[in-house]
């Protein structure tokens, strides 16, 4: 097990509980560990920092087995890409007034490249991609395959000063040392180049009607943010904060039904019922509970 303190001013005395552990840790498996969309109350115990208002997991997994874990996980959330690819690529345009003409952007966390496609279709064309799961990339279309890297970030295959623009989508929450990861970012940036991070926000919708039952708290998590700790973060690591702000995600009606923790036998019904009047894929754009940063290595 590795015990953590809060990533912003590195306590571990001033903290309170907020959750529980709810699952042993000798039972965390590949299947348990996969990155997955239906909320299970499946987590670490969660502290919150009582100095930075962070959240955070503590103790977790040692960074060997989570690394394991990673290599080995699945991509399960095909489905919902297209719905994806739409709010990213929307918050993509909207950084493009930071870019210099034919920008160099990298993703992190990439899974089968979805976003990288979406960033091809706004006429970024020197594009890249780190995902450390290989059955992940084999899912990736041919002429975007070419563009990933297997790999944790920061590797090798990254120089110093030579990417605009690195995004990364719900990521961040995954990272064991985020104060490492963004040095990392900083040292890859050209001067001038900007992040696009969107991640989960502890003050969201979702944590304030479901609690503990909010798909946030997930095994998979380890720092969680709000738009506080978000822009606090990204300045302790030297970035400027261009913007922060909230995130609308766009999903079909029965995706929202399916992350609702309504009672299984409830919800399969429900979810019929809008599938028989043509409603399941009805788009439904909602603040749930992401926000949004664009910060820059000035």
């Amino acid at each position: 097990m590795k015990i953590l303190e809060c990533a912003i001013c590195g306590s571990r005395e001033k903290t309170t509980l907020l959750y529980k552990e709810s699952i042993l840790f000798d039972s965390v498996d590949k299947e348990i560990f996969s990155a997955r969309r239906i909320p299970d109350k499946i987590h670490y115990r969660l502290l919150k920092c009582l100095r930075c208002g962070l959240a955070f997991s503590s103790p977790i997994l040692s960074e060997n087995k989570i690394k394991l874990l990673y290599r080995h996980s699945n991509l399960t959330y095909e489905t919902e890409i297209p719905s994806l690819k739409k709010t990213y690529g929307h918050y993509l345009r909207r950084t493009f007034k930071y870019l210099p003409a034919n920008p160099r952007l990298l993703e992190i966390g990439g899974g089968n490249g979805f976003f990288l496609e979406e960033a091809l279709a706004n006429r970024i064309t020197d594009v890249w991609g780190v995902e450390p799961s290989p059955a992940a990339v084999s899912k990736a279309k041919a002429d975007i395959k070419k563009r990933m890297i297997i790999d944790f970030f920061p590797t090798k295959k990254i120089k110093p000063n030579s990417v605009d623009i690195i995004c990364f989508f719900q990521t961040m929450d995954h990272i064991i040392n985020p104060n490492q990861f963004l040095a990392a970012c900083f040292k890859a940036l050209k001067k001038g180049g900007i992040v696009l991070c969107i991640q989960h926000d502890t003050n969201g919708l979702s944590v304030k009607l479901l609690g503990e039952r909010s798909p946030i708290f997930d095994i998979e998590h380890i720092y969680l943010f709000n738009k506080s700790c978000l822009d606090k973060i990204f300045s302790k690591n030297g970035f400027t904060t261009l913007e922060v702000f909230n995130v609308e995600n766009n999903f079909p009606l029965r995706y929202w039904v399916q992350m609702f923790p309504l009672p299984t036998r409830f919800k399969k019904f429900f979810i019929k019922f809008l599938k028989n009047f043509h409603l399941s894929e009805l788009p439904l754009k909602l603040p749930a509970g992401n926000i949004g940063i664009i910060a820059q290595k000035v």
